[in-house]
């Protein structure tokens, strides 16, 4: 299987300078490697469904990260992460 390359989108961008360095640090060294071998699979991540059809997100502590996977592109595309909270709002 062909390893999946990771892009992120300008919400995701913004976002990201915003959020706890050491979340995005976590993020880089531990997420993205994951996603790169297995997008819809591990212990974290989690298929959403009803309006979220489609998206899939992994636990990251208190944060969700949102992100859809195109298999035809090999690309995971990260859309957002929020806090728990208000994740699924």
């Amino acid at each position: 299987m062909s390893n999946f390359q990771i892009a992120e989108t300008k919400t995701f961008e913004k976002v990201k300078k915003k959020i706890d360095p050491k979340i995005y640090k976590k993020i880089v060294d531990v997420v993205y490697p994951q996603l790169r071998e297995t997008p819809a699979f591990g212990t974290n991540i989690k298929k959403l469904k009803g309006d979220l059809e489609g998206y899939y997100r992994y636990r990251i502590g208190n944060y969700r990260l949102f992100y859809l996977i195109e298999d035809e592109k090999v690309l995971v595309v990260i859309v957002d992460i929020k806090h728990r909270q208000g994740a699924y709002e």
